[in-house]
């Protein structure tokens, strides 16, 4: 008997100020089952009760090419660069659409997940996180598609297709960065909701996947170039076709504009995630 209240009494819970805020990163890790569970749950729910399925990662990059291809290649007549259009196109297909739909993804993700973030603690930030890592799977799917594309046009991929992880990370950070910024903004602003469509919808004609980003520096300075590359997605886009694709040059003054934007985004969107988290179950 005395033996139990000895253990009893040394099993306390210590409340103690600042403990959450310095755990908050090992907490990442004890809840990394969460985040597999949410990865894999929206993954499912994607594609269930959907008639083509996960035939529609395929098909939706297909059709963008295809209409990408007419507009900019056929009647715009835009240069490729010795490349087969189509491919050109696809391979700023490639990324734009996992920055795309990762931004949707978690831009909607804390609000679709109310009822989880409302009752019980566990790190916000998996819940975007798990969004962005969900929407690598149509990325994949996308890349084998690529493989495809190639073999039909017998085209050969570039010796520098060994650097390609380097611009894949680029685009998870990207993603990431603007993720968390959109999601923590939708819980307490959700006219958000109407604002990211426009987001995607526009940002697909001004990060250069449907043409070369040379075009810009053709038809304007080199300052404005600078400026275009900004996007952190530009330099992405610039990056898979440098990679793959035979004789494509890169931009590297706008590459490293591009990487020191995509620093600040995920910096500043953890940052401000962070700040605004602990008012989430109260608003959402």
């Amino acid at each position: 008997m005395g033996r139990r209240q000895q253990r009893l009494s040394m099993d306390k819970l210590v409340i103690e100020a600042g403990h959450t805020e310095r755990h908050y990163w090992r907490d990442l890790w004890n809840y990394r089952e969460l985040f597999y569970f949410l990865a894999w749950r929206d993954i499912l729910v994607r594609y269930k009760q959907t008639v083509v399925g996960v035939s529609w990662s395929v098909i939706r990059p297909l059709l963008t090419m295809l209409i990408l291809t007419i507009v900019f290649g056929k009647l715009g007549r835009m240069p490729s660069g010795g490349v087969p259009y189509p491919l050109l196109v696809f391979c700023g297909m490639l990324p734009w659409q996992f920055f795309s739909t990762a931004l949707s993804e978690s831009g909607n993700s804390l609000v679709n997940n109310s009822n989880l973030i409302s009752k019980i603690y566990f790190p916000r930030v998996i819940v975007p996180s798990s969004s962005v890592i969900s929407s690598f799977v149509d990325f994949l799917i996308s890349a084998v598609l690529l493989g495809v594309l190639m073999i039909y046009y017998q085209y050969l991929p570039s010796g520098k297709i060994v650097f390609l992880p380097i611009f894949v990370g680029l685009a998870l950070a990207a993603s990431l960065g603007v993720g968390l910024w959109i999601g923590a903004l939708m819980v307490k602003y959700r006219d958000f909701r109407f604002i990211v469509p426009f987001i995607v919808q526009f940002g697909l004609y001004i990060s250069s996947v449907g043409f070369l980003s040379d075009v810009v520096s053709q038809h304007y300075s080199y300052r404005v170039r600078f400026l275009y590359s900004l996007n952190p997605v530009v330099g992405v886009i610039d990056g898979f076709r440098w990679c793959l694709l035979t004789g494509q040059t890169m931009y590297w003054p706008g590459f490293v504009a591009s990487l020191a934007v995509t620093i600040i985004l995920v910096l500043t969107g953890i940052w401000y995630f962070r700040k605004t988290e602990r008012t989430f179950a109260d608003i959402i």
